[in-house]
């Protein structure tokens, strides 16, 4: 047997039933040479003596039991222990594609220009799933290049965790992930993006994300609209909009008016905010004024988009699309 490339980091915490069918999906991928590290994360739900079974009745599998570290953590000591020079995110109460790890490769061994190699995903199963769920996965199925995955970077997070494959280095350049009150993946995929990693996905359905009431970013306040919009706005100050650039807002509704109030505290308020809604008109956010649209002169300033759907960030002329 040659040395495997890839280890399958998955940490668990009280996944219940999920959790075997889960393992079942890794034991049945058609890469048969990988290391699997399975980080038991406190479990009260019986989980602690399935894994402790899973890793005796399978040498390529191997549990941490540092007790109840939290999510972040776990991911971290996860990353910290892997031995191999691919990263593959899996979560405990997920699914995915018998050829998931053996195509990732493939991927990763082919272009070595790319860092971050994730996929199509589908939600399940089909009676849980949320509409909004339903529509980020319509989203996340529609950036698939580097060039997509980019200009949408800002808007949410274009790689699901789960279903990623990454190279060493991009965990290490990185620094892993942090407990700062942020959403820990894609705070962690945008210090990547910054650092100039390429992102690409692999046009199929290789990762099957279930949706149910205790998935943790449905629960936890670090995965909340303000949190992402913290991150969002955290990022463009350490990049786009460094050495205080001058910038402008579309949009001066709610997302507008959160992210203007983020980025005022931060001290680099923008110069104006645009809208034709004749309810924020001739209003001020944050000491702003709101003009119409038709006055805004390109090239004057950075343009951040922080209003409108699918549609609108489609036709979007401009710079930055945050919503």
């Amino acid at each position: 047997m040659s040395r495997p490339k890839v280890t399958v980091m998955v940490p668990v915490h009280n996944p219940g039933p999920y959790l075997a069918p889960a393992l079942a999906a890794i034991r049945n991928q058609t890469l048969r040479e990988f290391e699997v590290l399975l980080l038991d994360d406190g479990s009260t739900d019986g989980s602690a003596e399935v894994l402790a079974a899973a890793a005796r009745a399978d040498p390529r599998f191997r549990l941490l039991s540092p007790g109840r570290v939290g999510l972040v953590e776990a991911a971290n000591l996860l990353g910290r222990e892997a031995r191999r020079d691919y990263l593959a995110r899996y979560d405990a109460d997920d699914a995915m594609h018998p050829g998931r790890l053996e195509m990732q490769v493939a991927w990763l061994d082919e272009r070595p220009e790319v860092g971050v190699v994730g996929s199509l995903v589908r939600h399940f199963p089909a009676a849980e799933v949320l509409p909004g769920n339903r529509r980020y996965e319509q989203w996340l199925n529609s950036v698939v290049t580097h060039e997509q995955i980019s200009r949408e970077f800002y808007v949410e997070s274009p790689m699901p965790n789960p279903s990623v494959m990454m190279r060493r280095e991009v965990f290490d350049l990185a620094g892993g992930y942090r407990d700062d009150g942020l959403p820990e993946d894609y705070a962690f995929w945008l210090r990547a993006f910054e650092a100039g990693v390429r992102f690409e996905k692999i046009p199929k359905v290789l990762h099957y994300w279930r949706d149910h009431g205790r998935r943790v970013t449905r629960t936890h306040p670090r995965y909340s609209l303000e949190a992402f919009l913290r991150a969002k706005a955290e990022s463009l100050l350490r990049g786009p909009l460094s050495g205080a650039r001058p910038y402008v807002v579309f949009g001066a509704g709610m997302k507008g008016r959160r992210l203007t109030r983020i980025l005022a505290r931060a001290g680099h308020p923008p110069l104006a905010l645009f809208d034709d809604d004749p309810r924020y008109l001739r209003r001020t956010r944050q000491g702003r004024p709101v003009l119409p649209l038709a006055s805004f002169r390109p090239g004057s300033a950075l343009a951040l988009l922080a209003t409108g759907g699918a549609r609108m960030r489609a036709e979007w002329p401009y710079d930055i699309r945050v919503a």
